[in-house]
């Protein structure tokens, strides 16, 4: 005897092209779409005896979109319901090394991380969110102890987002002695991915960083996704050796750069050059459009067939006090700093906080088809455009097809 099934019907859904459909969801998988004129009664009425379990919502015309995908955070570092910690500028610009040391005083008087990580992760899925990639840190000034803490918040929210973790030297990997040694265990202990950040200008040896990053991800089928905040022709070679490196070990699909500021300030020609080459090693490009430094170009990456996809990065910590948690603020974000006003180019911002951010992310079954998994938002807007420039607060978050936040607040955990 076929296993017993929990089956909704959601009536009356408004999909990206307008067209109104009957999302059935079947064991937390989308299991049809119908246009609602077609819908018979016997489908509403769900007359199938392995079924146990049916319910019926009617959306009524609201917008359904794919669950918003958080492609780069930072869980372990956020201050996000913890007290204000005011900014501490840098006295000579812009420094990672400095922020660094900042960040390090900010922790030591910080709330347990735990908590905060717990606070940042309902903040997101409350938004929308429900798959991550999370950067963490490991290296010779805090060992294991970030990840280990953040290993153990995300088999206590398995059941309501997917999380990528990266293991992140924030301290370098070169310049922190047994650095390369705990990144390897991070691996083992169950990161996803390893990260890596600016060889160049913190570690100063472009060579040595990248043979530890890519070395460990040849040795554990792991991903890479690193760190890249230099500018101009350094930020541009930078880049051109992990594509490079990318190309070399058959790595296309699994290597991110982020941030990549060096994209953002160098010459048309160059950039397109550029563009191309990303193209062609499969390397992904995220960014956040940060307020005060270039960014990537995200429209003429895309139309050279870079995968772009974009994350909050830090939310309220020692870098900037800035961040809401959603995904949809942000592609508003991307937007106006990236002067998109038409819809087609309202519509590639989202794409980078949806589906662009599957797939940077590997994430198999996602989006709005039979088969895929039920993570969706529900939005008060008839379109993607408008959503993006509205920002709608009034929405509903789906988990496998059972709502688990609405309007911003978790229902459940």
């Amino acid at each position: 005897m076929a296993p017993l099934k929990e089956q909704t019907i959601f009536l009356n859904a408004r999909l990206a092209d307008g067209s109104l459909v009957d999302l059935t969801v079947t064991d937390g998988r989308f299991s049809a779409i119908m246009p609602v004129q077609k819908a018979s009664s016997a489908d509403l009425a769900g007359i199938d005896l392995g079924i146990v379990d049916l319910a019926i919502v009617d959306l009524g015309g609201q917008l359904v979109v794919p669950a918003f995908v958080e492609g780069h955070i930072h869980l372990d570092t956020s201050f996000y319901g913890d007290a204000w910690r005011p900014h501490i500028p840098c006295t000579n610009g812009f420094d990672v090394r400095e922020r660094v040391a900042f960040q390090t005083r900010n922790l030591a008087a910080a709330a347990p991380m735990a908590e905060r990580a717990k606070n940042q992760l309902e903040l997101c899925i409350g938004h929308g969110s429900l798959a991550m990639r999370s950067h963490v840190m490991v290296d010779g000034s805090v060992g294991l102890t970030h990840l280990e803490t953040i290993l153990t918040v995300r088999e206590q929210y398995r059941d309501l987002i997917d999380i990528q973790l990266v293991a992140f030297p924030q301290s370098g990997i070169l310049a922190s002695p047994g650095t390369p040694e705990l990144l390897e265990e991070a691996l083992k202990l169950g990161c996803d991915l390893i990260g890596g950040l600016d060889p160049a200008s913190f570690d100063r040896d472009v060579k040595g960083h990248l043979d530890v990053v890519f070395g460990l991800a040849q040795k554990h089928g792991a991903g890479v996704d690193i760190h890249l905040h230099d500018g101009g022709t350094s930020g541009l070679f930078q880049v051109e050796e992990i594509a490079a490196r990318t190309r070399a070990l058959g790595m296309q699909g699994n290597v991110a750069v982020s941030h990549a500021y060096g994209l953002g300030d160098i010459p048309t020609d160059a950039l397109l050059k550029a563009g191309e080459m990303l193209a062609a090693c499969g390397v992904a490009i995220m960014t956040n459009a940060p307020g005060n430094h270039a960014f990537p170009p995200v429209a003429a990456l895309r139309e050279a067939g870079v995968t772009v996809f974009s994350g909050s990065d830090n939310i309220r910590d020692s870098w900037w006090p800035y961040g809401d948690g959603d995904m949809l603020s942000r592609a508003n974000m991307i937007g106006y700093r990236s002067g998109f006003y038409e819809d087609h180019e309202l519509a590639a911002a989202f794409d980078m906080v949806t589906h662009a951010g599957a797939k940077a992310l590997g994430l198999a079954g996602y989006g709005l088809a039979v088969g895929a998994s039920a993570d969706f938002v529900t939005l008060s807007a008839q379109h993607v455009p408008e959503a993006v420039v509205a920002v709608p607060k009034a929405r509903t978050v789906y988990r496998r097809g059972r709502a688990v936040a609405k309007d911003g607040k978790m229902l459940t955990h």
